[in-house]
This record gives structure tokens, sequence and C-alpha cells, in this order.
């Protein structure tokens, strides 16, 4: 027997239909007139009726919407100070990931273009143009007009411009950048003002009508394509100069346009009207141990390695230094030396950087050459195998995925960084930190417990 019961409640009726054994139940609005009320016609036949609400997406997620914001309220509530620094660091990072969007949308099209860092050590800070606070430079952070940049006393940094352009920031450095455009027919604008410090530059192979310049107490030097010149500005002691390294450039003040050739020095005083210009020594390039290169010495042993670097005419002795870290804070090497090379031994396992200046006949020294960075490594005496296979490398941009496998428990490095996580299997993961462009050289190397040492090199351009 099938029936039905009609219960009033408000602005709606519930009508329960009911049969052996099921029920079911459904919203209905009230009728105005009783004999609006629902009837079951007689002939119906007993049987489970189904009803249904919809429940769209958009509901959904305004309930999720819902729930967050109560439980955020209630955090912030109980924990404001930590709240507001969550917040304030998320709103950061979604700033840089729509920077990142609209920088890699917007690439190659004409008008202002974001730089990027590509090298970071050390205290390294930066002030955005729209901002007055300084923030931790980071690799993920794009650099635009106006923005600030400011390496500490044990900070350096390398950043790269649209025209490819880069700029090695030395310590206590501060620049701003003041232009890096492109216009419609895809020619370069690169300008950056050295406030104080010292930078190294190399331009790439910008297009005819592109320009690259520094400015530096209201003076501008501009480089030609492939060039490379140290710009070096110190209002205390009244000391700016452009040494012109390779290619071409000149320096520009008031009325004054003055050309360099290579390993000229071009300088000038604040209070004097002229530049003054000398041809400056060169410094040698370095031979040996090459740059990222791995050095093998057997354990306990006082065995000595091998320096070299290029005679430079007209040079009377070099000033040789070896140091643990890429500031040259300490040493522990630091001699001159009348030739073109030089044993040192008693160097332990580790990191290390090295740089040569020559030095004339009157005593005067030539700016830093390179600096080589090597890696003294331990190795067993009885040639202990070691398995190191090596994975293709993916590129990511400027950063390099390395993947392999070794010895379980084995020490692996990378460009004399170590890889943090070994897995049981030997396998293992790395990414590099971000290369510059051109040439960049990858050297593997695994080291077990017993003294086995393997290595592997392979070449990646990064473009």
């Amino acid at each position: 027997m099938l029936g039905q019961h009609v219960v009033r409640a408000g602005a709606y009726q519930v009508i329960h239909l009911f049969a052996t054994g099921a029920a079911c139940g459904s919203l209905a609005p009230v009728p105005e007139h009783p004999s609006q009320i629902l009837h079951v016609p007689p002939k119906s036949k007993p049987g489970i009726q189904v009803s249904w609400t919809t429940v769209t997406y958009r509901s959904v997620l305004l309930a999720i919407l819902g729930v967050v914001a109560a439980i955020a309220i209630v955090l912030y509530l109980l924990f404001p100070a930590q709240s507001k620094d969550l917040l304030a660091k998320a709103s950061s990072m979604v700033g840089h990931l729509l920077a990142g969007k609209a920088g890699s949308k917007d690439a190659g099209r004409p008008g202002q273009q974001s730089a990027s860092f590509t090298m970071i050590d050390g205290t390294v800070r930066v002030k955005k143009a729209n901002s007055n606070t300084w923030i931790n430079a980071d690799y993920a952070l794009p650099l635009d007009k106006g923005d600030v940049v400011q390496t500490g006393s044990e900070g350096i940094a390398k950043v790269v411009f649209a025209d490819g352009t880069n700029y090695s920031i030395k310590q206590d450095s501060l620049i701003v950048i003041e232009e890096n455009s492109t216009n419609p027919a895809q020619q370069t604008s690169v300008s950056v003002e050295l406030t104080t410090g010292t930078v190294d530059l190399s331009t790439g192979t910008y297009s005819s009508g592109s320009k690259s310049a520094v400015v530096l107490a209201g003076a501008t030097a501009s480089l030609g394509p492939e060039s490379s010149a140290m710009v070096r500005n110190d209002p205390r002691a009244d000391q700016h100069e452009v040494l012109l390294k390779t290619g071409s450039g000149e320096i520009a003040r008031g009325s004054q346009t003055v050309k360099l050739a290579e390993w000229e020095r071009a300088s000038f005083k604040a209070d004097s009207p002229t530049i003054s210009k000398q041809k400056e020594l060169a410094p040698p390039t370095l031979i040996a141990p090459a740059n990222m290169v791995p050095l093998f010495v057997a354990p306990g042993s006082a065995s000595s390695l091998d320096f070299s670097w290029t005679p430079i005419s007209n040079s009377r002795s070099y000033h040789i230094r070896v140091s643990r870290n890429p500031y040259f804070s300490s040493t522990v090497y630091d001699r001159k030396v009348p030739v073109a090379g030089v044993k040192i031994a008693g160097l332990g396992e580790g990191a290390y950087y090295w740089t040569v200046q020559s030095v004339d006949s009157g005593g005067r020294e030539s700016v830093d050459s390179e600096k080589n960075r090597f890696t003294v490594i331990a190795k067993a005496s009885s040639g202990v195998e070691l398995p190191l296979e090596l994975s293709p490398f993916v590129q990511h941009g400027h950063v390099i995925e390395v993947k392999g496998k070794t010895e379980a428990n084995a020490r692996v490095m990378v460009n004399g960084a170590e890889v943090p996580v070994i897995q049981g299997d030997g396998t293992f993961q790395f990414f590099t930190p971000p290369l510059p462009n051109g040439e960049n050289i990858i050297t593997v190397t695994a080291q077990n417990a017993k003294g086995g040492v393997k290595t592997k090199q392979q070449r990646v351009v990064i473009q």
C-alpha cells in the first residue's frame, strides 16, 4: 500500500512517499491553495522513489573557501605576527612567479627586459625599484630597471643582461640598473651605474646599433661587442677608473671622449676636468690547475702540486695567491716567484681558488688574472675500482640536472660541490647552480671509503 504525508513547515512542505521497505524525501514550495497539495494517483505502482539534489562545483569551491577563510581568521587572531610573516612570504612568492611568467612571455619583445643572477656567493642584497626594503638576492628574482644590487665584504655576484653582457660584481660594491631594453629592430641598450666598488664585465655579440655602458662619477664608459673591462669607482678615495682588457671601448666625461685600446686604463679625479690614460701590465693566463678540475693525491701524501701560467713580456716576477674562498680574504699561499710556475705542497683535501698577477721592474702589479677553482681529492695508491655512470644531462634554463649511479655509500661531487643524498642503490641527482652563457664544463667525481676515485667530465653550452 503506497501512502503519503504532507507536513507544513514555514515556506516549505515535506512530502514523504513510502512503500514497503523503502522511503525517500524531497522539498517542494508550499502551495498557495490546499487543492494544490500533491496527491499520488491511485494507479501508481508501489516501488522505490529516488530523488537527488544537484551540487555545482561553484558551491563546493565556495564552501571550501569559506572553511579556509574561517581557519585563517582564527589563526590570525591566535598568532598575528606569524600570520603576517606567512602572508608576506606568500605574496613575495606569487609576485616572483608572476614576474617570471611575464618575463618568459615578453622575452624577445621590444621594451624593458629583466636581468638575472647566474652566481650568488656570500652576502648579496637587492632593493627593488618600487620598494624601500632590502631583500636577499635569489636566482629566481628578476632584476629590472631601477633595481639596486649590493654586495657585502664577503659577497660576489654575477648578473646577465638581455644583450648577453655579464657583470661580475665584486665585494663591497653597489650598482643601479639604469637601462635594459630592446627596440623593435632587436637592438639592445644596457646601462648600469656603478655607485661604489668594482665590477668586471664582458659584452656579448650584440647587433650593430646596440649599446652597453657603465656610468661612474659623471662619466660614461661604453664597450663594443665581445669586449671586457674592469670598472672601479671609489668616491671616498676619489679614484675613478676604467681598464679595458679586450675588445674596444671609450669613456666620455663632459666634452672629453677618450678611446681605449687593450690593457689601457683611463682615470680621473672629481675636481679635474681631464681624463688621463696609461698602458697597464697584462696579467697572465692560468694554465694548471685548470678551472673546476679535480686533483687526486694519495692519503697523507706530502706530494707537491704543479701551478703554471703564461709568461708576460716586461714582467720581472709574478704574485701567486691560493685561497680557500673566492674573496681571498685569507690565503694559504701568497708569494712572489720569478718564473711562470711553482710547486706547492701541503694542500689538504677540499676546494681552492688561485690567481696570479704580473709584476714589472718597478714593483707595480697588474690586475688579478681570472680566478680558477680546483679540488684536492684523496685517492688510494692501490688503484681501487669504482663504478660511475652518468645519465644524459637535462637542461633547465641555466641549471643542469645531473643524474647518475655509483657505489652505495660513495661520496659524489659535481664541480666541487658535494651531492647531499646518495640513494641505497648508489643513484644520485644534483642540480647545478645557474651557469653563465657559453661553454661550461661539468665535472663529476665519485669517491669511496677505500680511496677509490672515478671522474667524468662533460661540456655543456648555455645559450
